[in-house]
């Protein structure tokens, strides 16, 4: 465990966010890898893909759900130096992940046929996004084992274990993806079937490595099948600070879900150009992740050790951190869109859809490092539902207007883009003022009583 109540502020939050964006990055290149392999086989190709792809937004959300609440109890545990308390939780967590993995694949392979269907502009790019589906699942479940362990770690400081299992998880899905995808050295290509193979073994391949580590070298949480029984009022206290956060990604699922619908009218073109805008401002959006997840667990160690003070001066320095990269980056990405585009697709088209997209997107990078950074520190109080509360003002915002969008089909497509920017922004404004109300409440003075 590494002790997160002593010590300068700002560079605990950089020693952990590094890392941290290390591994997000190398889990974003599963995407990006996939997106430039399957980008060979056309724009329909593409769309699916991309329209596929995003249901791992409801993956995300679950696994938010287990990874939040298991990093908010043990940071909490970790901070009073409450080892059996956050061995309990931890192992609870496995037993939770090993549940939602099972109904993953259940769900997934029983709706994945009507998902791609409601969504996708024509049957061709419907059949592509279901066949990706279908190999990609199993990777997908596993994404919960994966979270368990490294929430775990991370409550307690610990995140470069996490962050080689990534990095190495992508280095296999690099080699797997063009062997599987293109055929390479084999010459029988898999097409968008290999695409998701590729990112399962890789997956798979992590599980092993990561649950290798915990035998063998982790010592202050440790998978113990003694503590697998069903521990429900820990089930309870998880999911009571989690399932906010899930929540929040649902609404970020659903809303990615409704803009798919809006343009489908525009043709797998447009459909492909959000889709490559999209997975390109996931990788843009990591540094200011990878803080909120940094500052998360500073925080949650802290608050559980009564360091108020200190509480406070985690969310400033990492808000300050959050928006410095995303005025960076929101430039960055103005200013080169077309190129960020054109690493991934020649077609003019789809370029044109994708770097207008992000040329607006881009200035609402500041807000959502806000919203990063504000949700993270719900999750440090231990009471992550002002967070949902705050994106559900997006989620009213944006789809309803998107939807009555997308059935009159008057509209340009900038109108969709510069409505998510209003709305983002929103957002941040609503979760800044739930914030400030939470630390008011939560982190008030404790009364002293005086002596005698």
């Amino acid at each position: 465990m590494k002790d997160l109540t002593q010590g300068p502020i700002p560079q605990q939050i950089v020693a952990i966010a590094v890392p941290i964006a290390a591994g997000m990055i190398f889990q974003t290149l599963y995407y990006l890898v996939d997106l430039y392999f399957v980008a060979g086989l056309g724009d329909t190709a593409i769309a699916g893909v991309g329209l596929a792809g995003n249901v791992s937004m409801v993956i995300i959300a679950l696994t938010q759900m287990l990874g939040v609440g298991t990093v908010a109890l043990v940071s909490h545990a970790a901070g009073r130096k409450d080892r059996p308390e956050a061995n309990l939780v931890f192992n609870q967590s496995v037993v939770i992940s090993a549940i939602l993995g099972v109904t993953t694949l259940l769900a997934g392979y029983g709706l994945t046929g009507v998902y791609v269907r409601s969504l996708a502009a024509d049957a061709a790019a419907a059949a592509a996004g279901a066949t990706y589906l279908y190999w990609y699942l199993p990777g997908l479940a596993l994404q919960f084992a994966l979270v368990a362990m490294g929430s775990a770690l991370r409550g307690t400081g610990i995140v470069k274990p996490t962050m080689v299992v990534q990095v190495l998880s992508v280095v296999l899905n690099t080699i797997f993806a063009p062997i599987l995808i293109a055929g390479w050295g084999t010459h029988h290509p898999f097409g968008v079937a290999g695409a998701g193979l590729a990112t399962t073994l890789a997956i798979a391949i992590g599980v092993v490595f990561l649950w290798v580590y915990f035998h063998r070298l982790e010592h202050f949480v440790a998978l113990d099948s003694r503590q697998w029984t069903p521990h429900f009022a820990t089930w309870k206290r998880i999911l009571n600070i989690g399932l906010p956060a899930g929540g929040e990604m649902l609404m970020i699922f659903v809303v990615i879900a409704a803009a798919y619908w809006a343009i489908r009218g525009f043709g797998p073109a447009a459909q492909a150009g959000f889709g490559v805008g999209s997975r390109v401002l996931q990788a843009i959006f990591l540094p200011a992740m990878a803080i909120a997840f940094a500052a998360a667990p500073v925080a949650g160690q802290n608050f559980g050790a009564g360091h108020l003070s200190r509480v406070r001066e985690t969310f400033r320095s990492a808000a300050w951190m959050s928006c410095a990269a995303m005025a960076a980056l929101g430039a960055l990405c103005f200013w080169r869109a077309e190129f960020l585009v054109r690493l991934f697709t020649a077609d003019a088209a789809v370029v044109a859809v994708g770097a207008g997209y992000l040329h607006i997107a881009a200035w609402n990078f500041v807000p959502s490092g806000l919203a990063f950074t504000t949700s993270s520190m719900f999750q440090a109080l231990g009471n992550s539902w002002p967070s949902l509360i705050s994106s559900g003002t997006r989620l009213i915002t944006y789809v309803g207007p998107a939807l009555w969008l997308g059935t009159h089909g008057r509209f340009e497509l900038t109108h969709l883009w510069w409505m998510g920017v209003l709305t983002v922004t929103l957002q941040a404004i609503v979760a800044l003022a739930l914030l400030a109300q939470q630390f008011r409440q939560r982190l008030a003075p404790r009364p002293q009583l005086a002596p005698g």
